[in-house]
């Protein structure tokens, strides 16, 4: 079928606009990717904008000697993946009753779950909170205190809502068990919701600093955001490069920048796996109530 100009023009018009928005969404990392690789003198100068430099990986060696940053990668990695499917769990088995109109009290529960994302605890009452359970300084407690969002939970709920009740009636009649029902026919086919909130719940907790930084005080317990953030913002690294000799071959913003690179490799692995489920999971809670 021949496209009008009218059509062809607004595909072209569209291109150019996606195009754009990609390049203005890359162009952060591709930068950071180019400052890290290049050589201390074509940094200093600013020259250094798309493409790197003066090819230079003394930055990624000096990383990978580094103790403390495999420590924190290793917390960081427990904390995601343990994380993740503790959290994903939870929803789960939040969001499942929640979905059924049989459940005495579903708008009260559901109520008061929506409620905490409109009231916020503060943050030293959620703290002593935290505190008084003993869940500060390990890593299982910060997994724990920080297991369940709210607005996931709604989104899986309503997911679970928009599965045909047919299906869980003909499993009934054959003698299946609510939790039998629930992990092998609901479970499957909430497969792309499921992915959704799990990446993101990924993302909040590889993300995660603010509340590592207060409830994980030792050392051996860092998480690499905490590691991240003394980089960048403390720049200690300046004082550590002048101990070490190091300052012909690395600088700062080569040191930090090769870091953040490091920092971020998990998130490119995961996403390409579950991306396909995003668009799905996402509208299907979007669009039903």
């Amino acid at each position: 079928m021949r496209l009008s100009l009218g059509e062809r023009v607004y595909k072209a018009v569209n291109a150019a606009v996606f195009g754009m928005i990609t390049i203005v969404m890359l162009y952060p990392f591709i930068y950071v990717l180019a400052v890290s690789v290049s050589d201390v003198l074509s940094v200093s100068q600013g020259r250094v904008w798309l493409f790197p430099l003066g090819i230079n990986f003394a930055a990624y060696k000096r990383i990978f000697s580094q103790g403390i940053l495999w420590v924190s990668y290793r917390n960081s990695l427990i904390v995601l993946f343990l994380g993740t499917v503790l959290s994903v769990f939870l929803s789960i088995m939040a969001a499942y009753p929640l979905s059924k109109k049989r459940l005495r009290g579903r708008g009260f529960f559901t109520f008061l779950i929506a409620l905490t994302m409109w009231i916020k605890v503060p943050m030293i009452p959620l703290y002593l909170n935290i505190q008084n359970l003993h869940l500060d300084n390990s890593l299982w407690g910060y997994i724990i205190a920080f297991s369940v969002s709210a607005f996931y939970v709604i989104i899986l709920k309503t997911y679970f809502q928009s599965i045909h009740e047919s299906l869980e009636e003909s499993a009934k009649l054959d003698g299946a068990s609510d939790f039998q029902i629930l992990w092998n026919i609901m479970a499957p086919l909430a497969i792309p919701s499921i992915l959704t909130i799990a990446l993101y719940y990924a993302v909040d907790k590889w993300n995660g600093y603010f509340w590592a930084m207060l409830l994980l005080k030792d050392e051996r317990l860092t998480l690499l955001q905490v590691y991240l953030k003394k980089l960048v913002v403390e720049l200690n690294v300046s004082e550590e490069m002048n101990a070490m000799g190091d300052r012909g071959s690395i600088i700062p913003e080569t040191f930090i920048y090769a870091t953040i690179v490091v920092s971020v490799i998990p998130m490119i692995l995961i996403y390409p796996f579950i991306q396909k489920y995003l668009i799905k999971g996402m509208m299907v809670g979007a669009v039903k109530g």
